[in-house]
């Protein structure tokens, strides 16, 4: 009689001969010195042994609005963003917020999960992700495959859990080490280029300072682009600072406020009697800024008249004084801004190409504050500590939850209504004695009972006046710029505006 081999069955050997290498290769990656090829070899191992099709590993920062870092395997490049969003959403939050496994043989079948859209919009099925370290987690660690109802063992869930304890340590390294090498080169950028107010140490912070050192020097046209709240004024005043003609004026000519029959004289001035207020002679801006920095701010609101005249000056670098019969030279540098789409203001025939070409010789876009989250605990700490020298307040801090609520806030008025954010939140905190400002004092909830049921008419009218409070609010009561994201007329604003009683 033949003896049976004692061997294992073939699949179970196979997944023991993956345990064994995957163990063997953590002990190698462990001498590496640089952590990075320890952690993606280290994410690659694990993928295997789970056989995963895709693999997903975040370090969280140190405290809130720190950047993270990530490593992923078997995702496409432009999937890996997708996937992060999952970190504050679904199945990674799960594991995030309750320090525990999530384990699945198929997400889109769990009622846990299955009626979540990034569940459903990835068709995430098989799922093993743990969290690294506890109180709090230091990160996550998600692994996903593509087959549908795959059933995970649970021995090889339990290497994974145990794998996520031994990344731990590593964790705290890594964020440190990052953290401190970027926070290096912001800062040296920051002191370069005094640039003080400008807060936050994303990357995005990074390339705006690197485009700025770049572009300053440079004696070229500028034109700077984003969203209203970005900071644009700030970022043409530091463009000035930093160029050779910091020692020269910095004039701002605000586009929306400047009306079309005093454009010639409020910018090129005019020679005694060449209207009936000119007495003597008026010095225009133009002249005024001659060595210095001219900034346009919001010069999609200009006329097309007007923008003729901007684009002569533009080209020949001289202009015409009102009553003037020679043409005066400048040398002040332009520098212009918008909110809105000039290109598609130039297609719209709003704006004239031949204009919008010449100014943006060199073009910088300011990217909105949902676009550097990390950066806004930084910049609420820094709101909240103004507000209390400026308002006499007691010196109040924000609390854990009240920066993640910020961070997980849309702000679609930017810089801006952060600041009017913590502001008001720092006032009615300490009207309430309360040392820290929570998430309460940020987004306040009305107490008051419910009023009795409003007509239709009501409601649409009450809807209609907090719509156009808020758009106002958003475009710093810009009438043209409210009236654009309104997709309304600006005299249909304007009588909006006066029937709903408000004022700034």
């Amino acid at each position: 009689m033949m003896a049976h081999s004692a061997s294992l069955p073939e699949t179970d050997a196979t997944f023991l001969l993956r345990e064994r290498d995957f163990y063997l290769g953590l002990l190698e990656l462990s001498l590496h010195q640089d952590p990075q090829p320890l952690i993606e070899g280290a994410l690659q191992l694990v993928v295997g042994l789970v056989d995963a099709t895709n693999g997903y590993l975040e370090f969280f920062g140190r405290e809130a609005g720190d950047p993270g870092h990530w490593y992923s395997v078997g995702f496409p490049e432009e999937d890996v963003s997708s996937v992060r969003e999952l970190v504050s959403h679904g199945i990674i939050a799960e594991a995030v917020a309750t320090e525990s496994m999530v384990l699945t043989s198929s997400a889109l079948l769990d009622p846990r999960f299955r009626d979540r859209a990034s569940v459903r919009q990835s068709k995430i099925h098989a799922v093993i992700c743990a969290p690294i370290g506890t109180d709090p987690p230091r990160g996550v660690l998600y692994l996903q495959s593509a087959v549908a109802g795959k059933e995970i063992m649970a021995e090889r869930s339990l290497h994974v859990e145990r794998f996520a304890k031994y990344l731990a340590p590593i964790a705290d390294h890594v964020v440190h080490a990052h953290g401190r090498a970027a926070n290096q080169q912001i800062e040296r950028l920051r002191r370069g280029l005094h640039a003080d107010e400008f807060l936050g140490n994303s990357p995005a912070m990074v390339r705006l300072l690197q485009e700025v050192q770049a572009v300053a020097a440079l004696d070229v046209s500028v034109l700077l682009s984003g969203e209203t709240g970005t900071g644009k004024s700030q970022l043409a005043r530091l463009i000035h600072s930093n160029s050779g003609r910091a020692g020269g004026p910095f004039l701002e000519v605000n586009c929306a406020t400047l009306q079309d029959q005093l454009f010639e004289n409020e910018l090129f001035g005019a020679v005694q009697g060449a209207h009936s207020t000119a007495a003597r002679r008026v010095e225009g801006k133009v002249a005024a800024a001659d060595g210095g920095t001219l900034f346009f701010d919001e010069v999609a609101e200009l006329s097309l008249t007007a923008q003729a005249k901007l684009l002569q000056l533009l080209q020949s670098k001289e202009y015409f004084p009102l009553g003037a019969s020679r043409p005066v030279k400048t040398s002040a540098r332009i520098v212009a801004a918008s909110n809105v789409d000039l290109a598609q203001a130039v297609q719209a025939k709003r704006f004239r190409q031949d204009l919008y070409y010449r100014l943006q010789v060199v073009s910088i876009r300011l990217p909105a504050l949902n676009e550097r989250a990390e950066d806004i605990p930084r910049l609420a700490r820094y709101f909240c500590e103004g507000a209390c020298s400026r308002h006499g307040l007691p010196n109040l801090s924000l609390s854990t939850a009240a920066l993640r609520a910020l961070e997980n806030t849309v702000w679609p008025g930017n810089v801006r209504e952060l600041a009017n954010c913590v502001e008001v939140a720092a006032i009615r905190a300490t009207s309430e004695g309360a040392s820290q400002i929570g998430t309460a004092h940020l987004f306040r909830q009305s107490s008051s009972p419910p009023a009795a049921l409003a007509t239709f008419q009501e409601e649409t009218r009450r809807f209609q006046k907090e719509l156009l409070q808020r758009a106002l609010t958003n475009c710093d009561w810009n009438i043209s710029a409210t009236a654009r994201q309104l997709d309304l007329t600006r005299a249909h604003v304007y009588n909006l505006v006066k029937s709903f009683g408000l004022e700034r």
